[in-house]
């Protein structure tokens, strides 16, 4: 989901990449440094700001009881003149995506979403969906009937842009590891992911295969036609997925994750948690300051990328070893 801070543009018209950038591979990635403006709590926490205030939330899973629980416990009264974005993966089940989306929208003002990968499966679903783009179309009709939004809108000279896309095999560049099995993939799908800088590399993960399903070069193209090939200080992209917090600028980007994940990994302290969410992205006419407790994209603005070493992280490796030890 783009975020563009568009003081004289009222509308949503697109300008052409310039053709230096039109391939993905041409473009050279790296990490800049934001001028210090509001803070997130101060954000979240202020009763004295009268401006448009926009949150962010992904990764809701309100399968969980718990995560449902979650959702039930939010505020209905603090936050009924802001914008919440939802990028994606609310709930497997029609139903909770339903009762998830309500709740929402009785805590804020406007609420837009994007789906996510878990949104669209049919497993367990007790509706009758014969495959996902059918259970899509419901989910959307839904959306409509409770008053959330799906399409581009400009609030407050903010443009919120909702983008749906698909992964494609040629967004995975990093060698694959070897001498270990992994499991197959299943057949999954996800909108949101543009780069694979934003997920660490694969020998630091329990599934090393994960960078092959969750994202698009040609989103990051669509994303660079919106904002520029350089970016600039009112650029945000919001995405989901894989459960990490994430907060970073790449190229004149910002990009942010902010998942409540699954019960158990909050319970193992993974990454943030539910004390610093909804995120607020936008407070008064500012972008709000670096979301806290982001491991991952705080190891990477300090430390390269090294996509040819296949040697697993020892975290990994470890669990590998257990796991080959259980099967024989």
């Amino acid at each position: 989901m783009v975020v563009k801070l568009m003081p004289f543009c009222p509308s949503l018209s697109q300008k052409p990449l310039p053709k230096q950038v039109q391939i993905r591979t041409q473009m050279k990635y790296t990490t800049t440094r934001r001028p210090e403006i509001l803070t997130s709590s101060a954000a979240a926490s202020s009763t004295s700001a009268s401006g448009l205030r926009v949150f962010v939330l992904s990764d809701l899973h309100t399968d969980y009881s718990e995560n449902m629980t979650w959702v039930k416990c939010l505020s209905t009264t603090r936050h009924k003149k802001d914008v919440l974005l939802v990028a994606g993966d609310v709930a497997e089940k029609y139903d909770d995506f339903v009762l998830t989306m309500s709740l929402l929208k009785d805590c804020f003002q406007r609420v837009l979403f994007v789906p996510g990968n878990h949104d669209l499966w049919c497993r367990g679903e007790e509706n009758d969906f014969p495959d996902s783009l059918e259970k899509l179309n419901k989910l959307l009709d839904a959306c409509r009937g409770l008053g959330v939004e799906i399409n581009p809108v400009v609030i407050d000279g903010l443009g919120i842009i909702p983008l749906f896309s698909w992964y494609h095999e040629s967004f995975d560049r990093e060698k694959d590891i070897s001498g270990i099995r992994i499991l197959p993939l299943e057949m999954v799908i996800h909108f949101l992911f543009s780069l694979q800088d934003l997920c660490p590399e694969k020998r630091m993960l329990f599934y090393p295969n994960l960078p092959k399903i969750i994202g698009s070069d040609f989103l990051e193209l669509r994303i660079r036609s919106i904002h520029g090939a350089m970016g600039s200080t009112s650029a945000c992209h919001v995405f989901g997925h894989t459960h990490f917090s994430w907060d970073a600028v790449l190229d004149g980007i910002r990009y942010v994750q902010a998942p409540l994940a699954y019960p158990r990994e909050r319970k193992r302290r993974m990454n943030g948690g539910e004390n610093q969410l909804p995120y607020c992205v936008y407070s008064d006419g500012k972008f709000a300051d670096k979301l806290s407790h982001c491991y991952w994209s705080d190891y990477y603005a300090t430390n390269p990328r090294s996509p040819d070493i296949t040697e697993l992280a020892p975290w990994v490796a470890r669990f590998y070893n257990r796991t080959w030890k259980s099967e024989f």
